[in-house]
């Protein structure tokens, strides 16, 4: 009690002023004490304190109702809960709003979306992903069942009123109309780890696949460099956003050698934050959150390849071989290790 109320003391030159009410206060006010992070080793004075206004409760429990354990239709690559409302925050989702993935595959960040209230569409090149055929991700489980699929995720949760669709589509060829535009674009674009990076080939490619008459959902498919998919992606969100719209996405870096200046830019885009996920001790991603500032023109389109600045993004093309480089390393060091 005698510490309480030395709090108290210690608060009195702050000017509140008024009656204090308890059991429906109108404001509620914290005061926090840091102690650190290590449990071991606890100081006999916080390390900081802190006082503030309590604004709102976190939503944290949604990390568990929407579990990817529990998921109906997962994947390879399907975005974990708590980060995928993550970049609905930073894509400042809110009810009405469209949301878009090119890279959709089982749609962890439409469910995200559409719980904020958002309609929620996407693409992806994979005809077996978007119609939930083939191999399942889940163990003792060899094939998919025959309602796994991206819409049946949105109605595991009563979100199944916001999905809108999603089509097989590559996403260096956009499909959509002059004119459409959305409120929000958050994707995790492919890094050539656990997904491929391809898009669809040529004419000439083409031409050869007809003349062989082989018979496919997906037309040919040819490498996709992370590079182009990163231009891609800003030239489509420069033009697609609306104004004030947001482009999250997730940017995998070779992390002895990052620097601000691989960030891929866009003259409509402004860079609003970069937060860093470490992955090992040599990788990382980042979470990129860009805003339109302005309306696309023709002469954005190629701005990527007109300006020199954009030379130091081609180092994201050998991600994946450093990715693996730094795995090999590891393991022939482990196994060195082991035989001492």
């Amino acid at each position: 009690m005698f510490v309480f109320l030395t709090f108290i003391q210690f608060l009195e030159f702050l000017p509140f002023k008024g009656k204090v009410n308890l059991k429906k206060p109108d404001h509620v006010f914290w005061f926090l004490e840091d102690y650190g992070t290590d449990p071991n080793n606890v100081p006999e004075q916080p390390l900081h304190l802190y006082f503030g206004r309590w604004i709102a409760d976190g939503q944290r429990d949604l990390i568990e109702a929407y579990s990817v354990k529990r998921r109906h239709f997962i994947g390879n690559t399907s975005m974990d809960a708590c980060l995928a409302f993550i970049m609905a925050n930073h894509g400042k989702v809110k009810t009405n709003d469209i949301v878009f993935d090119p890279f959709v595959g089982t749609g962890g960040l439409l469910i995200a979306s559409a719980h904020f209230g958002a309609y929620v569409c996407g693409t992806d090149i994979d005809y077996s992903t978007v119609h939930g055929l083939g191999r399942t991700s889940r163990k003792n489980q060899k094939w998919r069942g025959p309602d796994e699929n991206i819409r049946a995720n949105l109605r595991q949760y009563g979100l199944e009123n916001y999905y809108l669709d999603v089509l097989v589509s590559d996403a260096s060829k956009p499909i959509w109309k002059k004119g459409m535009q959305f409120d929000a674009i958050l994707t995790d674009p492919p890094y050539g780890i656990r997904e491929a990076t391809r898009r669809t080939g040529s004419q000439k490619e083409m031409a050869k696949v007809t003349e062989r008459g082989t018979e496919n959902h997906i037309s040919i498919s040819s490498n996709y460099h992370l590079s182009d998919i990163l231009f891609d992606l800003l030239k489509f969100a420069a033009e697609y956003l609306v104004i004030g719209g947001r482009l999250v996405y997730w940017l995998p870096v070779y992390k002895p050698e990052y620097t601000e200046e691989i960030i891929p830019r866009h003259p409509c885009l402004k860079l609003i934050s970069n937060c860093e996920q470490t992955l090992s001790s040599h990788t990382s991603r980042h979470l990129i959150t860009m805003e339109k500032v302005k309306e696309f023109e023709d002469e954005d389109r190629f701005s990527n390849i007109l300006e020199s600045q954009y030379l130091p993004y081609k180092t994201h093309n050998s991600f994946r071989d450093k990715y693996f480089s730094g795995v090999t390393k590891r393991i022939a060091k482990e196994e060195k290790d082991n035989q001492k």
